[in-house]
């Protein structure tokens, strides 16, 4: 029996172990901490990705292995590529782990982005944002994610400010400054490639954000053939540039009917996880069946779904059970404030129908303001 080691133990790393099960695999999971919620489904080695000792004792127990958080050291991960299989590549995971090296991929694939230039000291923060202008947004390069090691610049009076909150990082993880973008929708494709070069994709997912952090994805999004096309091509080359095997997601702002690339997520993805219930094939099997060398599974959507993140504390779960649209994910975390504890999906045949469980849902559970923002785009089809 094959066993999938996975470096990170969260709620991915879970989904992931959940999915394997039907395809007779077994997992090993580590982490850096004891109480990893991956660790209640899957073996789970606490040590530090650092550490070559724990590595190596990971490394013995699995047969291959990938990630379930992208800031896994891409050092450790080019380690245990001398001794086992490691999915996605370690390059591929370097690339996505600093931001300008990823806007640099992207600028040279012909993929659209914001402005962008890199950040060494005070005095380049000033003339970044003289060139890219304000409003714009400090970024540290490597580490950042759901919203944290970011501060927006409102005008250039803000840039002190903005070092004074960041500048110690520019050493240690590197700066960037982005221009804003004002767009109109975030949009999200995630896709899939085999060890064969297999390429696969999702229907492009419509994401709404509350403080950084994903609130609410709708699927399929509801564009023209043209934009879909575009994000697929886009994450097609991505793909291929990269030799990547297994399931990412290419981050999208929508501008005035025109893509730019946000950011490139090395693994499975917060925006895709209403395909475990609205989709032939989920995501967390597919990236299985990729890392394992399997035909990858087909990848249509089944319906219309909807996904509500549970940020800080779950709700009652009673309201979504009791609705034959509802599905419910718990992670078994602890709840805090800003932390990923859950989700629910609402999958059904027809928009209508789907726009009806989220009112359902939203009211049922105190969200309405939560589910607005889908429930326009399914009445409006934009």
């Amino acid at each position: 029996m094959t066993t999938v080691g996975i470096l990170g133990g969260g709620q991915l790393a879970r989904m992931l172990a959940i999915a394997g099960i039907p395809l007779g695999l077994r997992f090993q999971v580590m982490d850096t901490v004891a109480d990893a919620c991956a660790g209640q489904v899957a073996p789970l080695l606490v040590g530090d990705y650092r550490d070559r000792e724990a590595l190596a004792e990971f490394a013995s127990s699995v047969d291959v292995a990938t990630f379930d958080f992208e800031n896994v050291p891409a050092e450790s991960a080019q380690w245990l590529s001398t001794r086992l299989p490691v999915f996605p590549n370690p390059g591929a995971l370097a690339v996505a782990q600093d931001r300008l090296d990823e806007k640099s991929l992207f600028r040279e694939l012909g993929i659209p982005v914001p402005d962008f230039i890199d950040v060494t000291d005070r005095a380049s923060l000033d003339t970044a944002v003289a060139q890219v202008g304000a409003p714009c947004i400090l970024k540290t390069r490597r580490l950042g994610y759901d919203g944290k090691g970011q501060f927006r610049i409102q005008s250039p009076a803000d840039a002190g400010e903005a070092w004074e909150a960041l500048g110690s990082q520019a050493d240690e993880v590197g700066l960037i400054v982005e221009a804003f973008v004002p767009f109109q929708r975030e949009l999200s494709v995630v896709a899939v490639r085999g060890r064969d070069s297999e390429f696969r994709s999702w229907p492009l997912t419509q994401n709404w954000h509350v403080d950084g952090i994903l609130s609410v994805s709708l699927a399929p999004a509801s564009v023209d053939a043209g934009l879909r096309e575009a994000a697929e091509g886009y994450a097609r080359r991505l793909a291929e540039r990269l030799d990547y095997v297994g399931v990412f997601a290419l981050e999208l702002f929508c501008r005035g009917g025109e893509l730019l690339a946000n950011e490139m997520a090395p693994r499975v993805h917060n925006s895709g996880h209403w395909t475990i219930e609205g989709s032939e094939t989920s995501q967390f099997q597919n990236h299985l069946r990729a890392v394992l060398g399997l035909p990858l599974g087909d990848t249509r959507m089944l319906g219309h779904a909807c996904m509500l993140n549970w940020v800080g504390d779950m709700p009652d779960a009673t309201a979504v059970l009791r609705d034959p649209a509802g599905h419910w994910h718990d992670y078994g975390k602890q709840p805090r404030p800003g932390r990923k504890v859950g989700h629910a999906t609402l999958r059904a045949d027809s928009a209508a129908e789907l726009a009806a469980a989220l009112q359902r849902t939203g009211h049922a559970l105190g969200r309405e303001a939560q589910v607005a923002a889908a429930l326009a785009c399914l009445r409006t089809g934009a």
